[in-house]
């Protein structure tokens, strides 16, 4: 166990090895990358050194921001609370670490007279002063799981927040794994008798933030605390999961599993079940037995399916091809995977909706009808037959209701099913209960952008100007994100374009919808979001002009959208408009 962690990026490495000598010169025990052995497998060995450092110092450049390594090694760092940051370099630091005091370094020499220097050598000696019950613990992580120890409190009922493993693939693109095994083990676990669980929403919340165990059983009430992370590489994929009693901050169980991924269930049952004789629970057969049932089966299968649900969330209209691709050949390797019918049902729906050659609504609700009769009790069926429904018709919105109630009833954190509300309440004009759907999707999928920018058109129908600016720069910040590397996202550039357009930005809104029709001339939705947006800005011509371009490709069941739709009220009397739907009355 080293006294010293050093976490930086590779072009920092000169000034790290100034801080590792610097510390061994008072005597501390210092780990940093380059005292691995030849032979020895580095992920594994900086995991273990990591957890098992009193003192985790990071230093952060431009460099070091950018590196997923560091951040998530900040991120394990600052959750045990042996985080002590320090700036190399000016640079923005994660926004997450904003409000970590952090040592201003810049442009330190190896001056161990210096005094910032001598500020953060005070904070290393007080981490590594004690060898406290928590450090030995953080070996166990990766030696082999610890007995269970009683809880403080024996006979209060156990309440767990599972939070979002960390990704350490080193690689953003693996986050849709991470997420996946940790939405699957809320799921088992909420399945425990005498016991309760924090909902996905909630417990997503925290991604990405630092909070310690005993504020967040103060904020929660939750007794118990889960964290881990996942690394996966190829056909590999090593979970680290730990227990915590979160009143004391004390490790109850601890174990590293590296698998193939044709072992993902049994990790997570493995988990599942660990916990249970961890709270020294006493299940019933059947109970136990319940813990494992999912509607996956197939691991290629189950990876296939985050990898399509992620792309369906983030991805523009051109990549709902891939997602239904990706989706028909989870089925062929997994017939009863219910949430796999599901997404591609919400695919074909959505295709449909735009005219896209070769697709159809019945397909959409056949492979809905599908994912019911697969397993009814899974959610994401109900809300695709719901979709279904309403895209094909705005007018049945009666008939989408009772199904959307169903998927919310099973899984009241079903994202599709909260957004598919927002719109079912955009159409009557309830705008409140449509800006908590839409809400209440973002607070389940902060990477999604879809319901960022749905919901400012309820925040417009109420008339709520402050909120609706707020909105729409919370999504400008998104938008931003994505067209990073996306940049013709038609999807997102209509959102970008209305959010322009809700801040009074007329100028800006009206370039940026010339150039997005450059972009994508036959996305029928870009098309649609861009002439609400021009409606929205008083521009009658251009909305209707647009409008007109997609007439005559997309479903007849948007024209009963666009009736009902109060981003167009200001356009209703132009006579273009007009005449247009007209034309589709008769079609």
């Amino acid at each position: 166990m080293s006294d010293v962690f050093i976490s930086y990026a590779r072009k920092d490495a000169a000034i790290a090895g100034q801080f590792a000598k610097a510390f061994e010169a008072q005597g501390l025990e210092v780990w940093w990358d380059n005292s691995l052995q030849t032979g020895e497998v580095f992920d594994e060995v900086i995991e273990a050194a990591l957890r098992a450092a009193r003192a985790v110092v990071v230093l952060w450049s431009s460099s070091s921001v950018a590196s997923r390594w560091v951040r998530a090694e900040a991120t394990i760092a600052d959750r045990r609370g042996t985080l002590l940051p320090a700036m190399i370099e000016d640079c923005d630091r994660p926004i997450v670490f904003e409000l970590t005091h952090t040592a201003d370094l810049i442009g330190w020499s190896g001056d161990t007279g210096d005094a910032r220097w001598l500020d953060l050598l005070e904070g290393v000696r007080r981490l590594a002063s004690t060898r406290s019950e928590a450090d030995l613990a953080s070996v166990a992580a990766i030696t082999g799981p610890k007995p269970a120890q009683p809880s403080s409190s024996a006979s209060q009922q156990p309440s767990v927040l599972i939070l979002p493993f960390v990704n350490m693939s080193g690689e953003s693109a693996q986050d849709y794994f991470s997420d996946g095994v940790s939405e699957d083990i809320i799921t088992d676990m909420g399945r425990i008798p005498g016991m309760s669980v924090v909902s996905r929403n909630t417990a997503f919340s925290f991604k990405g933030r630092t909070v310690s165990p005993t504020d967040l059983a103060a904020r929660l009430g939750v007794t118990h605390i889960l964290e881990g992370s996942v690394r996966k590489a190829g056909e590999r994929v090593r979970i680290t999961a730990q227990l915590f009693d979160a009143r004391s901050d004390t490790q109850l169980w601890a174990e590293r599993f590296d698998r193939t991924l044709d072992d993902i269930f049994a990790i997570q049952d493995e988990i599942s079940q660990s916990i249970v004789a961890a709270l020294k629970l006493h299940l019933a057969p059947e109970d136990r037995q319940a813990i494992g049932q999912r509607d996956a089966t197939n691991s290629e299968a189950y990876e296939l399916f985050l990898i399509a649900r992620q792309f369906n969330r983030t991805g523009s209209e051109r990549i709902r091809p891939l997602v239904i691709r990706l989706c028909r050949r989870v089925v062929e390797l997994d017939p009863g995977f219910a949430r796999a019918w599901a997404l591609m049902s919400i695919g074909e729906a959505e295709m449909a909706q735009r005219g896209v050659p070769g697709t159809s609504m019945a397909q959409a609700r056949e492979w809905a009808e599908r994912a019911i009769a697969a397993d009814a009790s899974v959610a994401e069926g109900h809300a695709a037959l719901a979709e279904a429904t309403l895209r094909d018709a705005a007018s049945k919105s009666t008939a989408s209701a009772p199904l959307v109630q169903a998927a919310l009833e099973r899984d009241p954190d079903c994202y599709d099913a909260h957004v598919l509300a927002g719109y079912l309440h955009l159409a009557e004009r309830n705008y409140p209960e449509a800006i908590a759907s839409f809400e209440r999707a973002i607070a389940l999928e902060p990477l999604e952008y879809r319901a960022r920018g749905m919901v400012m058109q309820g925040y417009s129908g109420l008339g709520d100007e402050e909120r609706l600016k707020a909105a729409a720069r919370r999504f400008i910040t998104r938008g931003e994100e994505i067209l990073k590397t996306e940049p013709d996202h038609g999807g997102v550039l209509g959102f970008m374009v209305a959010s322009l357009v809700a801040l009074g930005e007329a100028e800006q809104a009206i370039d940026m919808t010339r150039k997005a029709e450059i972009f994508d001339p036959e996305n029928m939705r870009l098309l649609y979001n861009l002439a609400c947006a021009m409606a929205q800005l008083n521009e009658p011509e251009m909305a209707v002009r647009l409008l007109g371009k997609m007439a005559d490709e997309v479903h007849l069941g948007w024209f009963e959208w666009m009736a009902v739709d109060n981003d167009l009220d200001t356009i209703r009397e132009d006579p273009g408009f007009k005449a247009l739907m007209a034309r589709a009355a008769q079609a």
